[in-house]
Parts: C-alpha cells; structure tokens; sequence
C-alpha cells in the first residue's frame, strides 16, 4: 500500500494477489500472426484442443488478427489462408485438416 501525502491523503491499494502474465505474442501482422498460430496448433497438442473446443478464446491473444482472419482459421478455410500466406507444408496445415475433419461448420 502506498500513501501520497498533500493537501489530502490518498492511499493506493494494489491487488493481493495479481493475474497470471500471459506470454506476449511477438507476431506483428495478421499473416504473422496466422502462421505462429498455425506452428503452435502443429507443435502443442492443448492449443490444437482450446483452438477445436473454444477458436474464438484460443485466438483471442493474438490482437492483430483481423475478423475475417480469426473466422477463417476457426473455420479451418484452407484457401483463403494459404491466399493470404502462401501454400502451407504439411506441417503449418496440420490444425486446419483437423478442422476439416470436425465438420464443424
């Protein structure tokens, strides 16, 4: 706690216990941003499952993406993605296929 002295006392109160600090995300456009997204699903198994189960709260870190950006990887749309990034490797493609699998639309 911390107490500002003047005219009038004003005493500044911090939270006791603070929230967890989320890895900052280093992507600074929306094709960035889709690509780290796209090795991340292909390399760590809990964000392939929270990007299937909950898209919009997995992507939600990323602010760079744009709307169009995040519905088309919750939706898993191949084409618009490699027109916005280039032809994926089998690798980057891996979430993209798992959601085709899904058919959830």
């Amino acid at each position: 706690m911390a107490t500002v002295t003047g005219s009038k006392s004003i005493k500044i109160v911090e939270p006791a216990e603070k929230p967890p600090r989320r890895e900052a995300k280093t992507a600074q456009s929306g094709r960035e941003a889709i690509l780290e997204i796209l090795a991340r699903a292909a390399e760590d198994s809990d964000f392939l499952a929270q990007l299937a189960d909950d898209p919009e709260k997995a992507l939600s870190e990323y602010y760079v993406l744009s709307w169009e950006e995040r519905a088309a990887l919750a939706s898993g749309d191949i084409k618009k993605i490699e027109g916005w990034v280039g032809k994926l490797d089998k690798k980057l493609a891996t979430w993209l296929w798992c959601r085709l699998s899904q058919e959830k639309w």
